[in-house]
C-alpha cells in the first residue's frame, strides 16, 4: 500500500533535496509507466525484502544475457576492452551494462563539486525498490525519467535507428553561416546601427577618446563615413567595446527583455568581467527574420551571463586540477614547473606558455570560459593598459624557455593565455625570438649527449588565439609577415609544425571578415585548426557537422569538440556526454575520412598555404561533406582528454555519474597509474538538457537516442596531429617529473 503521508517527506541525507508535491506526482506517473512496460523487473523489486537480496537476483537476471553476448559481457568485465569492442556493442548491450555498473556502485558516495563539495550517493536500486514497493518518492522526475528509458532500452522498446546522410544534411541546412549573403546583409545593418548610436555617444560626450577623434568642422555624414574607415582597425573595436549591460541592451535596439537583464546588472555587481568588442557584437541579431530565427544561439552563450554563473561566481574552482600550482611543488600531474602560472602542463611532450603581455586577455569574454577562475581571481581581466608587459616579464622569459630547453620530453609550445594574439606585434616578435633562440640551444646541447640520451627537440609550435573569431581585424598584413618570417627561420632548426589554434563556436561566426583572417594566416604558411566547446546551442542536430563543413570550406581543419568544462556555473551551457557520444556516431560518421587516405591528410600542413585546394580535393575524392579530423572529447579534471567512460552512477535528481579512464591511445605522465580512474558527475540531467533543447525550439524527437549513450571510446587521433619522427633516438627519461 502507497504510503502518502512519505511523499512530501524532506530528505536531508547526502546532499538530496525537498521532493515536492509536484515533482512527487510527476515522478510517480514515470514509475507507473516503468511497472507497465517492465512486469518481469517489477516482479524482481517487489518480492525482495531487501537491498541485498534484489540486488543479488536482478545481478543474476541481467548477468544471464551478458553471457549469451560474448563481446558485452568481456566490455563488462573489462577484458580486451579497445575500441574494436565497443563497435560490436548493441543497443541491448549498453543498457544491460549500465544496469550492471548501477548495481556494482550501488549506495557508493561522490564528492560533487556541482554543490561545492556537498556529498551525493548513488542509489538507483533503493529509490527503485522503495517507490515500487512502498510508494516512497525519494528522487526526482528526471531520475525515473532516465530509469525508464534505461529499462526501455533493455526491453527492446527503444531501437536505435542511426540517421542516414540525407537526414543529416537536412539538420545542417537549418543552420545558417555567416557567409550566406542575407546573413552578411543583417549583419552589415546591426553595424550601421551600432555605429550610429556610437556616433550619437561621441558627440554627447559618454565616449571619450583620444585615439580615435573626427577633425574639426565635420558634419554627421562624413563623421560617420570616418567610422566606417576604422572598422579595420582592432584597436577601434577594442577602445569602445561595450562594459556594461545598460550599453549592450542600447547597442541591441533595447530587445534584451527584464530577465535577461536583472542577471546581466546581477553579474556586474558579482565582478563577473563584461567586454564585448563591437565587430562581435554586430553579430548579434535584434529582430530576427524568419530565416535566422535561432540562428544566432551560440552566440549568444557565449555573450550573456546565466544565472547559474552568477551564483557560483566566487566560489568557482579549478575545473583541471594541473591548474593549482605552489612554488616548488609538482603539479597534479607531476610536473615540476619554473612559475605558477606562466607555465602549464599536462603531458610529457608540450607544455602551455601564458605570456605576462596584453595576451593575458581575450578579444571578448566567453561565458563558459575554463579559466573563469582565472577571472575570478583577478589573474585575467579586460584592463588592457594594466595588462601591458613590464620589464620583469622580458626578464623572466628566458628563464621560462630554459624550461623547455633543459625538458627531456618537451617539443610542443603552445602559447596562449588569454589569448596569443592579443598581444601586440612587438611582443609577439619578442616572444617568438625568445623561442627561436632556446631551440637553438637545445638542439646545439643535443649534439654533445650520447645517441641513446638525446633530448626532444622543438618541433611544433601552436598559438592558442579566438581572434579570427572575435576580432579578425587583428589579423593584419604586418602580422602575417612577423609569422611568415618566424616560419621561415624556425624551419632551418627542426620546427615542422606550425599552428594557430582557434576556436569558432558556430558557423554564424564564419564571416567575410574571419574568412579573410583565416586565408592570411594560412598564406604564412601556418595550419588553422579549431576546437569546439560543445554548449547546449551547439550541440543542436546538425549544427557542429555544419560548423565542420563551412570551416573546411574556408580552409581550417577541426581538432578537437570538447564537453563544456566546469561545475554548476557552466550547467546553463552544458551538454551531456551522452549526446557528445550521440554526435559522434550519428552525425559526425558522415565525414569519416578512410583509412587509406590518413597519410594524404598528414602531409596537409608541410602545403599549409594550399590547405583549402587539399581540403577540397579529399573531399571531391571521398565524397564527403566535410573532413571529420577533430576528436569528441573531455578535458578530465585529472589528466589529459578523454571520453572513454561509462556510465556508472546516478544522482537522485538524474545527473548522470560517469567514470572515465585515461586515453591510453596518447603519451601520459606516468602518474595516471597512480591516480585511477576519474570520477565526473554531470552538472546538468538529461531531462534538463531535454528542456533546454525545447526552450530553444528543438523537436525533442530527433534526439531520443541520447538516453541509451552511456558508455564511450576515445576516438583514434589522425596523424594529422601527430608529432612527426626524429632521424635519432630520444632518451625515455622524464625530467622536472616527481611523482
Amino acid at each position: 500500500m502507497i504510503r502518502e503521508e512519505s511523499i512530501l517527506q524532506r530528505v536531508r541525507t547526502l546532499g538530496r533535496e525537498y521532493i515536492d508535491g509536484t515533482r512527487a506526482e510527476e515522478a510517480r506517473n514515470l514509475l507507473k509507466q516503468i511497472r507497465k512496460e517492465n512486469p518481469r523487473i517489477t516482479q524482481i523489486i517487489i518480492r525482495n525484502e531487501s537491498i541485498h537480496q534484489l540486488k543479488t537476483e536482478l545481478k543474476k537476471f541481467i548477468g544471464s544475457y551478458l553471457e549469451n553476448r560474448p563481446p558485452a559481457y568481456q566490455y563488462y568485465k573489462n577484458i580486451n576492452r579497445d575500441k574494436a569492442l565497443f563497435d560490436k556493442l548493441g543497443w541491448k548491450d549498453m543498457a544491460a551494462i549500465r544496469l550492471m555498473d548501477y548495481i556494482d556502485h550501488e549506495g557508493s558516495v561522490y564528492e560533487d563539486l556541482n554543490l561545492r563539495g556537498k556529498k551525493v550517493s548513488s542509489s538507483p536500486i533503493e529509490w527503485l525498490w522503495k517507490a515500487l514497493k512502498f510508494g516512497d518518492i525519494l528522487a526526482g522526475p528526471a531520475f525515473f525519467r532516465d530509469m525508464l528509458h534505461l529499462f526501455r532500452q533493455f526491453n527492446g522498446l527503444s531501437k536505435r535507428d542511426v540517421p542516414d546522410k540525407r537526414q543529416i544534411q537536412q539538420w545542417m541546412d537549418r543552420h545558417p553561416s555567416g557567409l550566406d549573403p542575407r546573413i552578411i546583409e543583417l549583419r552589415e545593418k546591426n553595424m550601421e546601427r551600432i555605429l550610429h548610436l556610437l556616433l550619437l555617444k561621441i558627440e554627447q560626450g559618454e565616449f571619450i577618446s583620444q585615439k580615435f577623434v573626427f577633425p574639426e568642422g565635420m558634419n554627421r555624414e562624413e563623421k560617420y563615413k570616418t567610422m566606417v574607415s576604422w572598422l579595420n582597425n582592432k584597436t577601434f573595436h577594442l577602445h569602445f567595446a561595450i562594459r556594461t549591460p545598460e550599453m549592450l541592451n542600447e547597442m541591441l535596439n533595447n530587445s534584451l527583455n527584464e530577465e535577461t537583464m536583472e542577471v546581466l546588472k546581477k553579474a556586474k555587481n558579482a565582478g563577473i568581467p563584461f567586454f564585448v568588442n563591437l565587430y562581435y557584437l554586430s553579430l548579434l541579431n535584434v529582430n530576427e527574420p524568419a530565416f535566422a530565427k535561432n540562428a544566432d544561439l551560440a552566440i549568444r552563450d557565449y555573450v550573456f551571463v546565466s544565472r547559474q554563473l552568477v551564483e557560483e561566481y566566487g566560489n568557482i574552482v579549478a575545473w583541471e586540477k594541473e591548474d593549482i600550482v605552489e612554488p616548488g611543488k609538482p603539479n597534479a600531474a607531476g610536473w615540476l614547473l619554473p612559475h605558477h602560472y606562466n607555465i602549464h602542463r599536462r603531458y610529457p611532450e608540450v607544455a602551455i606558455l601564458i605570456p605576462n603581455t596584453v595576451g593575458r586577455a581575450c578579444g571578448g569574454l566567453c561565458v563558459s570560459c575554463q579559466r573563469m577562475f582565472d577571472f575570478q581571481r583577478g589573474h585575467l581581466n579586460f584592463n588592457l593598459q594594466k595588462l601591458k608587459p613590464k620589464d620583469t616579464w622580458w626578464e623572466r622569459l628566458p628563464t621560462l624557455l630554459e624550461y623547455f630547453e633543459n625538458d627531456s620530453q618537451l617539443r610542443d609550445i603552445l602559447i596562449t593565455g588569454g589569448d596569443a594574439l592579443m598581444s601586440s606585434d612587438a611582443s609577439l616578435q619578442r616572444i617568438l625570438d625568445a623561442v627561436l633562440i632556446s631551440s637553438i640551444k637545445k638542439k646545439r646541447k643535443n649534439k654533445t649527449r650520447p645517441k641513446s640520451e638525446k633530448y626532444a627537440e622543438m618541433l611544433r609550435i601552436r598559438l592558442g588565439t579566438r581572434l579570427p573569431v572575435y576580432l579578425p581585424q587583428r589579423i593584419t598584413e604586418d602580422l602575417v609577415k612577423i609569422l611568415s618570417r618566424f616560419r621561415e627561420k624556425a624551419s632551418k632548426v627542426g620546427f615542422k609544425q606550425f599552428v594557430i589554434q582557434t576556436h569558432f563556436e558556430s558557423p554564424m561566426e564564419v564571416t567575410l571578415e574571419s574568412a579573410l583572417a583565416v586565408k592570411r594566416l594560412i598564406s604564412a604558411g601556418w595550419t588553422v585548426t579549431n576546437q569546439l566547446v560543445f554548449t547546449a546551442a551547439a550541440s543542436r542536430r546538425g549544427h557542429t557537422a555544419k560548423l565542420r563543413k563551412v570551416l573546411n570550406d574556408i580552409g581550417v581543419l577541426t581538432y578537437y569538440t570538447f564537453t563544456v568544462k566546469g561545475y554548476a556555473e557552466n550547467s546553463f551551457t552544458f551538454a551531456n556526454n551522452a549526446r557528445a557520444m550521440q554526435e559522434q556516431i550519428e552525425e559526425k560518421y558522415i565525414g569519416m575520412v578512410p583509412e587509406e587516405y590518413h597519410e594524404r591528410i598528414k602531409k596537409f600542413p608541410e602545403h599549409a598555404s594550399k590547405m583549402v585546394d587539399n581540403i577540397n580535393d579529399l573531399r571531391r575524392l571521398c565524397n564527403l561533406p566535410f573532413l571529420a579530423t577533430d576528436r569528441n572529447v573531455m578535458n578530465l579534471p585529472g589528466i589529459g582528454k578523454s571520453l572513454t567512460f561509462r556510465t556508472i552512477g546516478i544522482t537522485y535528481d538524474g545527473r548522470r555519474i560517469l567514470e572515465f579512464e585515461h586515453d591510453r591511445t596518447r603519451n601520459h605522465s606516468p602518474i595516471i597509474d597512480k591516480m585511477g580512474k576519474v570520477i565526473i558527475i554531470e552538472s546538468r540531467s538529461i531531462s534538463g538538457y531535454f528542456e533546454r533543447l525545447r526552450k530553444m525550439g528543438e523537436n525533442l524527437e530527433e534526439y531520443e537516442n541520447v538516453w541509451g549513450y552511456s558508455i564511450g571510446e576515445t576516438e583514434t587521433r589522425l596523424p594529422v596531429f601527430s608529432y612527426p619522427g626524429y632521424p635519432f633516438e630520444t632518451t625515455k627519461v622524464y625530467t622536472n617529473l616527481e611523482v
